[in-house]
């Protein structure tokens, strides 16, 4: 009997002894995942808002105009709008940042870089908002697609689903503004690669028509925190101004004003 219970506590101990470091493992994975967890959405966040600021910083671009009106204070002018054919740029080099997008729906001091290319560590996990190459340029007849997060990287597109019919999406290149507006959403599987075709909804092989409207699409992984389906947002053109002919009622009224943009581009955020 004594032998039996030595060999039971031996059993026993050695239990207890493989219980305990498989729990100290478990509690080390379990930090770990915590600060992974931690990183991901928060830590990224940090260094991605750090950079877009330092990359629009970087474009240096020439401010709107201001004026004195009546000897008050000095405030933005408010650009013309221009309903005709609008200048288009020319096609800008892998990576690089050609454009400025605004959203006065989230918020007035909602900036971000635009880049050429989608590739996600490249371009869309440091540079911001990637624009899909095979798609036309801003204020072109067509389609011009961006891609953005919706979590984690500066989340540019955190609040893609709560735009409404009617929202100003609004795009500077480094002379031009183009002003679009939102007109539907939808959510579809990652190879519905339709709704960055010319013509919005026109399936892969289908012949191409005559091009008589612009577009704009918005995409990002949905739901959140998964990249399952994405989350589409479709807008047509409305207009274009010049740059130096002063800033669109639609950001002045949003309260984005020209010291603001000014602060932005000084890294104040």
């Amino acid at each position: 009997m004594r032998h039996a219970s030595r060999a039971s506590a031996r059993r026993g101990g050695a239990f207890g002894a493989v219980v305990g470091v498989v729990g100290e493992l478990l509690i080390t994975a379990g930090v770990f995942l915590g600060l992974f967890v931690v990183w991901q959405l928060w830590w990224t966040d940090v260094q991605a808002e750090r950079i877009h600021t330092q990359v629009l910083a970087d474009l240096d671009w020439t401010e709107p105009p201001l004026e004195v009106p009546d000897n008050e204070l000095e405030g933005p002018v408010v650009a013309p709008e221009y309903r005709d054919d609008p200048p288009i740029m020319d096609t800008p080099d892998y990576a690089e940042v050609f454009a400025q997008f605004y959203v006065p729906r989230w918020g007035a001091d909602y900036v971000e870089p635009v880049a050429e290319g989608i590739d996600k560590a490249e371009i869309l996990d440091r540079l911001g908002i990637g624009h899909y190459p095979d798609t036309v340029l801003p204020g072109d007849l067509g389609n011009f697609s961006v891609a953005g997060h919706r979590t984690t990287y500066g989340r540019p597109f955190h609040g893609v689903a709560d735009l409404q019919e009617g929202d100003p999406i609004v795009v500077r290149t480094e002379d031009t503004w183009y002003v679009y507006r939102v007109t539907e959403h939808e959510i579809v599987w990652p190879q519905q690669v339709e709704v960055v075709s010319p013509v919005p909804g026109l399936m892969p092989g289908e012949p191409v028509p005559e091009l008589t409207e612009r577009f704009i699409t918005l995409t990002a992984c949905h739901p959140m925190y998964s990249a399952a389906q994405r989350y589409i947002v479709h807008g047509e053109f409305d207009y274009w101004a010049p740059v130096d002919e002063g800033t669109p009622a639609e950001l002045i009224d949003a309260g984005v004003e020209i010291q603001a943009l000014a602060d932005h581009d000084a890294g104040v955020r």
